[in-house]
């Protein structure tokens, strides 16, 4: 009996598989498309329904247009911001150090990850303090990294890292220490040492806890290097976000903060992407 491959997945390029797709499958199909149009419709719908409502007060004067800005109010104040030309600058230097933020964190927390389930004795040494520091507000440890390293980019990259890394770590340490132990069992029977257990069953089994983690990551690097921003920096959306909100340009404020929601969308829908190419 012949069985079609991916015929119970439902995916673009259906209808140029070799096998005969049924009418069970045909009205699932068209069942799955019509839900993913309903969903994104119902996004925009309410995307487009909370500016309108917005604007709408605004111009009723519901709620203080100088306060609380406005669409249009922010419209007015991108094209002034691209026109001076320092708006794209700050967006770039933000994007670059959460990029660079993520990237160590990611790199950083899958050794360590790899090196604590080497050696459980210094993972359980280790724990509580991971713990203790992935609880701690890392608003807190600014300032002194401040006093540390200065007022500068490096200060805003490890606070990105800071505020991802333990976290991450823990849960990819997790994740390794999982992993069915029969199956390790078997590998070292047949010779394998630990390095080989690691690279040809622990990661490429944690490959989806990995990609899930990396999602966390981005989105909590671009926070800290926000937080960073805040505290140290004399670039980025965090830095106009301050410096705005002291001179009360508040149409500047809600931009920056709506340009932030759009890079954090963008990349956590790219590591999304990246992640279903590699699932299949």
């Amino acid at each position: 009996m012949n069985v079609c491959k991916n015929e119970s997945r439902p995916d673009k390029n259906s209808k140029n598989h070799d096998c005969p797709v049924s009418t069970n499958q045909k009205a699932f199909l068209l069942k799955y498309r019509r839900r993913i149009r309903l969903i994104r419709f119902s996004r925009f719908l309410l995307l487009a329904g909370f500016l309108l409502l917005w604007e709408g007060c605004a111009q009723a004067g519901l709620i203080n247009d100088f306060i609380f800005s406005s669409p249009t109010r922010m419209y007015d104040c991108f094209l002034k911001a691209v026109n001076e030309q320092h708006l794209f600058y700050h967006i770039l230097v933000t994007i670059g150090e959460t990029l660079l933020s993520f990237l160590i964190v990611s790199a950083a927390s899958l050794f360590l990850a790899a090196l604590l389930w080497s050696c459980k004795t210094i993972y359980e040494i280790l724990e509580p303090a991971l713990v203790m520091m992935n609880s701690l507000p890392k608003s807190a440890l600014a300032p002194v990294l401040i006093v540390w390293m200065g007022n500068n980019v490096k200060t805003v990259i490890v606070t990105g890292i800071l505020l991802a890394i333990f976290a991450s770590t823990i849960t990819l340490t997790g994740g390794f220490y999982k992993t069915d132990l029969d199956k390790i069992r078997l590998m070292k029977t047949l010779g394998a040492g630990k390095r080989d257990v690691l690279f040809k069953l622990l990661i490429p089994s944690s490959i989806p806890l990995i990609l899930s983690t990396m999602k966390v990551n981005i989105g909590l690097c671009l926070v800290g290097v926000i937080i960073g921003e805040f505290m140290a920096a004399r670039s980025g959306l965090g830095y106009l976000i301050i410096y705005s909100s002291q001179v009360f340009q508040m149409d500047m404020v809600m931009l920056s903060i709506l340009i932030l929601c759009v890079i954090a969308v963008v990349m956590y829908q790219t590591i999304s992407m990246i992640s279903r190419k590699i699932n299949g």
